[in-house]
């Protein structure tokens, strides 16, 4: 591990000499990359820095105590070479983590895609709420959200929803959401008041840029009809609606909500786009699965992952056995706890299999 991280600073001391040259400076390309290898190995560096001067305070604590000291100032620098030993063994700890293998598409935006499953108006309320609750995260995380194409129900819920998040790490924090959502409540439509159980499914999807996919606009079939919105009413009385569809993997996206044909269709492919790319990565994780099994993971979009319970105002993750008592809270976007949680456990994982490899 240390000869990976001396590699590192090395690395990085070149990079920050390098992107003060004029010729570098002249190349926006390049510079650029440099920049941000030099922003992400500064985390790194900086700890193991930290690790290195704690590891000569304890050096020079065990050599005063090879001194002739007087009992009071004997008793100090045990002291401080106690708390300098726990400093690097926490920084030490810390640096494991950090040398962990990063996903690539931890700082990219995402696209969530919310769907009703069993529970039929109950599914696609809950569907309502849960695109409130990222939403209110976004919020709160001081992303950027925006709708991308959205199929309502009469009742206000939502049948399917897609939408944008857009902000420095929304997959690192959002990717653990994809899966089946199960809620347990007394729907307003209940008369006699029975909890029902119903699901919804999330799917997060890194927004994929075009050098991560490149469609082929030949393999691409571009239907346009007429806009309909709940109920089936008219929403426009021209074609702007818009259904592509991707012939190879028979991937279907519509998006009706813009006025504008264009519009619609640009929001189109950049959900296709996302699908594609996240088709690309369940391929790869399924590779990956026959030598490994995380126990949180963003793979099987069938695992029912949580549930929100209402009547105990309680919701639990299954996947980390965890359950937080602040349902409104939960649903109000205030998703950090379980988070940090669901984080920690995957790293925790990831170390575990890293030492038996």
């Amino acid at each position: 591990m240390f000869d990976k991280l001396r590699e590192l600073e090395e690395r990085f001391e070149i990079i920050g000499e390098d992107i003060n040259k004029a010729e570098v400076i002249a190349d926006q390309g390049k510079w650029q990359k440099l920049m941000r290898e030099h922003a992400s190995l500064s985390p790194i560096v900086e700890k193991y820095r930290q690790y290195k001067a704690m590891e000569m305070a304890v050096a020079d604590s065990k050599e005063m105590l090879n001194e002739s000291l007087d009992d009071e100032m004997r008793q100090l620098v045990k002291e401080e070479l106690k708390e300098s030993q726990e400093n690097m063994d926490v920084y030490g700890e810390e640096l494991k983590i950090l040398l962990l293998p990063k996903d690539p598409n931890d700082d990219k935006n995402v696209i969530v895609e919310i769907r009703g499953g069993a529970g039929g108006d109950e599914a696609a309320l809950f569907a309502a709420d849960l695109h409130r609750m990222y939403s209110r995260y976004a919020e709160r995380s001081r992303w950027k959200t925006e709708i991308l194409s959205v199929n309502e129900n009469d009742l206000g819920g939502l049948k399917e929803v897609s939408f944008m998040i857009a902000g420095k790490g929304a997959y690192s924090r959002l990717k653990y959401e994809s899966g089946v959502h199960r809620v347990q409540r007394v729907p307003t439509t209940e008369t006699q008041g029975r909890i029902h159980t119903s699901t919804v499914t999330v799917a997060v999807l890194p927004e994929a840029e075009e050098v991560d996919v490149e469609l082929n606009m030949a393999e691409i079939r571009v239907d346009v009809y007429r806009s309909s919105g709940a109920g089936g009413q008219s929403v426009n009385t021209t074609d702007s609606a818009v259904r592509v569809t991707h012939v190879p993997t028979g991937t279907v996206v519509a998006c009706q909500d813009e006025k504008s044909q264009h519009k619609n269709k640009d929001k189109a492919l950049r959900i296709l786009r996302a699908r594609l790319y996240d088709l690309e990565l369940e391929k790869q994780a399924r590779e990956q699965r026959d030598a490994r099994r995380l126990q949180v993971g963003t793979g099987d979009r069938s695992e029912k992952i949580r549930t929100y319970n209402f009547p105990q105002s309680r919701v639990t993750d299954h996947r980390i056995n965890k359950t937080i008592h602040r349902l409104d809270a939960f649903l109000d976007g205030d998703l950090e706890e379980m988070t940090e949680t669901l984080i920690t456990t995957d790293q925790a994982e990831k170390l575990k299999m890293q030492g038996g490899q």
